[in-house]
This record gives structure tokens, C-alpha cells and sequence, in this order.
């Protein structure tokens, strides 16, 4: 994300690293490229030129620390300046303190609403609370149905009104007893998809401003395509008007996008960016934190993001199970196999390296396969359960059927039970070495824990 942006302010912040001192000539010429970057990337003029001007004003202001450089001085300087123009601090979703919490979701057609509310009752299923989706999408063919959809891969009831096997066309109504369906099944959360446009129109604006007045809703979130720069900021002007909503939704940070919507809504509209969609799995949204956005943009990566994501996936009671297994030489190929399956559910693997500081610049045009493990799976789901548990059983001929039944070649699984082999030898020694006190993990080794 961001790959175009992040190039053109690293070679604006380049331009000071063999100076000796930041001046008022210097610093101009870092500002024309940096103005320059921001407006390629579709970001507003005035914003563009405010961002600009305050990183000249600290600039020129700061005395440069002798440990460091001016380059190194102005990129603390414009990290801050990042932050701050990406809202500073992370909001929370306003929850309601009379259950259900009701969510509104408002947007233009194509913008990924329907998509997010999947997307966000799965990320507050995974908090532990219990979500329902309700369908007020009415008017775009099959929305109704791709709801329904997401609503059975998460386990969420889903909320639809039909009479005579059709839809009902009443989006208010739907709104209004979605509330008391959510109310009487004891759901904590009910988030309302509505019905977009292709462009903003007024019977479109006084349709979701009238669900608006019938469910009173906690929170409005206003969901906006990242692709398409300075027109999501103006669309978002418009909706605000006439809702008033309580945050931004940014949707496709996954694709070539410029960075223009991120860094302009939130300095524009004045309201929070409260979550980033990067992907069309269900598993791929995040919270919106203006540090770690600030981080990426820059090429620091996002450690702190890393290590959530491996977290949620490994917990101290499994790694402490499987310390004890790596100690007693008992870990298998089924743990093994196991500790790839959680790893995979952490999310992209391009976006996982990605978020490792220093090297996502040298990863950002490789095409890294995300089913990179796909054979290893393959190879070891074509074992029996004896093998798994025991690999030093498996001679020639067990080989052969194993590859046959994988689709692989022989070398490829004896490749694999060497690097096993090898892995299981480093996992011992290592787990040796950082002491009884300390589990390890595939997780928790990304975690630092």
C-alpha cells in the first residue's frame, strides 16, 4: 500500500542526507518534493501545502541533534507531521450502553459496504460479542444474497425482510425491525447495510438519513473506495453533511492505491479513520492507527501490528504445551502442520513481511506465492496419522505413496522430512537456550515473547 507514495517522499527525504545542516535553501527544495508527492498521490492542494508548511516552520525551528543527521532529523519531523494529519490517536467504535449497539454503514455503490459488514461483524465475533447483520441494501441485484453469504461463512444471522419470495423494498422498515429482531435474540451488535449509489443523489441521501432518524444509531460509519483520491474526499463532504457520521472506513488499501483519501479525510471532513480493509478475505481489516499508518507510509514497517496478528493466534497455554513436546523431541509433523495453519490465518504473507522494519521495501515487487506452503500441506495431509506422529518410520516405499498421493516428486517430500529434521534440532537447542522460564512458538518467535 502506498508503494508510489512512499518512493517519492523517501527521494524528497534523500536530498538532505549529505547536508550538514538543514537551511532555508535546502529544506525548500525537500518541501517542492514532498508538496510534489503528496499531490501525485492525489492528495488535497490545501492539505498538501498545510503538511508542507508545517514541516518547514519545525524544520528551520529545531536545533539538529549532533547524533543524528538533517535527513534523520527531517524524517522524525515529517513522521509526526504524518501522524498528526492521520488523526493521532486511534477511535474507538462508540458502543451503547442498552444493548444493541447499532451500526449504520453509508457509502457510495462500489465502495466495498456490504463486503465491511461481513468484514466487521467477523472482527467483532472474534472480540467475543455477538454481531447481527441486517440487509438494507435493497436495490442492488444480489446484495441481499452476498450478505446472507458472509453471514454464513461467520456464523451471524443476518437480517432480511421478504414477502412472497422477494424483497421487501422498504429499507427503513428493515432498519426499524432489524433493532427488535437484534433486540429479542440477545445480539450485542447490529450493523445496518445500506444501499449505495453510483454517485450522491438526493433521494439516496434521504433515504439513509430517515433510517438514520428511525434507529437512532450509536455509530455511522462511512465507508469510502481508497482508489479514488480526491473524489472519496468530496463524496465524504456530502455524506457528512447530511449525516453527520462518526468515522471513515478506508477500503481497498490492498490495491494501487495513492494514499490521496487516507491522508485527506481526516484533515478535510474532520473525522476519525476508524478501520482499513487490505484484502477480500474476511480476516482482512484492521483498526485504524494513525502511528503505524504513518510508520508503513514512511517504509518503517509495523512491528507492533506484527505482533498483534501473532497474538491472536498463539496463546501462552499452546506454547507452553508445545515447549514441553519440543523438549521431549515429541513435536511432529501434526504440530508442525498445526503452527502453519495458525500462521496462514495471520494474513498475507507479502503483508506479513511487509510489516518487518527494513525490509519491506526489498519485498514490495517480489510476487511471493501466498500458497507458498500449499505442497508442504499437501505432503503431510497424504500421511497417515502413525507417520505424522512418528516421520523416522517413513522408508522408500512410504515415500512413493506419500508424493503419489500429494501430486509432489520424492525428492520433493524428502526435502521436507530434512528440513523438519533440521527445524526440530534448531527448535530444541533454541528453547534450550532461552530457558525453562520461556515458551516458544512459531508465533511467539514473531512476537518476541
Amino acid at each position: 500500500m502506498f508503494d508510489s507514495l512512499s518512493d517519492k517522499l523517501e527521494g524528497a527525504l534523500r536530498s538532505l542526507s549529505g547536508q550538514g545542516r538543514i537551511t532555508e535553501l535546502n529544506i525548500a527544495e525537500s518541501m517542492r518534493e514532498i508538496r510534489r508527492a503528496l499531490l501525485d498521490a492525489d492528495v488535497n492542494y490545501q492539505v498538501a501545502k498545510d503538511f508542507t508548511e508545517r514541516i518547514k516552520e519545525q524544520a528551520l525551528g529545531t536545533d539538529v541533534l549532533n547524533a543524528v543527521s538533517p535527513g534523520q532529523q527531517l524524517v522524525k519531523i515529517v513522521y509526526d507531521e504524518l501522524v498528526h494529519f492521520l488523526g493521532s490517536t486511534h477511535e474507538e467504535v462508540s458502543f451503547s450502553a442498552q444493548p444493541p449497539t447499532v451500526i449504520l454503514i453509508a457509502g457510495l455503490q462500489g465502495s466495498g459496504k456490504t463486503t465491511f459488514s461481513g468484514k466487521l461483524a467477523h472482527y467483532f465475533k472474534g472480540k467475543g460479542r455477538s454481531p447481527m447483520l441486517a440487509a438494507a441494501d435493497v436495490y442492488r441485484p444480489a446484495a441481499v444474497d452476498q450478505l446472507k453469504t458472509l453471514a454464513e461463512s461467520i456464523g451471524v444471522p443476518v437480517y432480511a425482510l421478504e414477502e412472497d419470495g422477494r424483497v421487501v423494498q422498504d429499507p427503513v422498515r428493515i432498519a426499524k425491525e432489524a433493532v427488535q429482531a437484534a433486540r429479542k435474540q440477545a445480539r450485542d451488535i447490529l450493523i445496518i447495510d445500506t444501499a449505495g449509489r453510483l454517485h450522491v443523489d438526493e433521494r439516496m441521501m434521504k433515504e439513509v438519513a430517515d433510517i438514520k432518524a428511525v434507529v437512532n444509531p450509536d455509530e455511522i460509519l462511512f465507508v469510502v473506495d481508497a482508489m479514488t483520491g480526491q473524489d472519496a474526499v468530496n463524496t465524504a463532504l456530502e455524506f457528512n453533511q447530511q449525516l453527520n457520521f462518526d468515522g471513515v472506513v478506508l477500503t481497498k488499501l490492498d490495491g494501487d492505491t495513492r494514499g490521496g483519501a487516507a491522508l485527506s479525510i481526516r484533515r478535510v471532513v474532520e473525522k476519525p479513520i476508524k478501520f482499513a480493509s487490505t484484502g477480500e478475505k474476511l480476516d482482512a481489516l484492521t483498526p485504524f492507527y494513525p502511528d503505524r499508518m504513518a510508520q508503513r507510509i514512511l517504509g518503517m514497517g509495523d512491528v507492533v501490528s506484527l505482533v498483534e496478528k501473532a497474538q491472536e493466534q498463539f496463546d501462552q497455554k499452546q506454547a507452553e504445551k508445545l515447549q514441553k513436546k519440543i523438549r521431549s523431541e515429541s513435536f511432529d509433523l501434526e504440530d508442525f502442520l498445526d503452527q502453519l495453519n495458525r500462521l496462514k490465518k495471520m494474513g498475507s504473507m507479502k503483508d506479513l513481511i511487509g510489516m518487518i522494519p527494513g525490509v519491506g521495501k526489498q519485498v514490495k515487487d517480489l510476487d511471493i506465492e501466498e500458497d507458498a506452503f500449499k505442497y508442504i500441506e499437501a505432503i503431510i495431509q497424504s500421511m497417515t496419522p502413525e507417520e505424522r506422529q512418528n516421520p523416522e518410520i517413513i522408508n522408500g516405499s512410504r515415500r512413493k505413496r506419500i508424493a503419489d498421493g500429494a501430486g509432489v516428486e520424492v525428492r520433493e517430500v524428502n526435502q521436507l522430512l530434512k528440513q523438519f529434521r533440521d527445524m526440530r534440532k534448531m527448535m530444541k537447542t533454541m528453547t534450550k537456550l532461552m530457558g525453562k522460564g520461556r515458551s516458544m512458538d512459531l508465533g511467539s518467535l514473531m512476537a518476541g515473547r
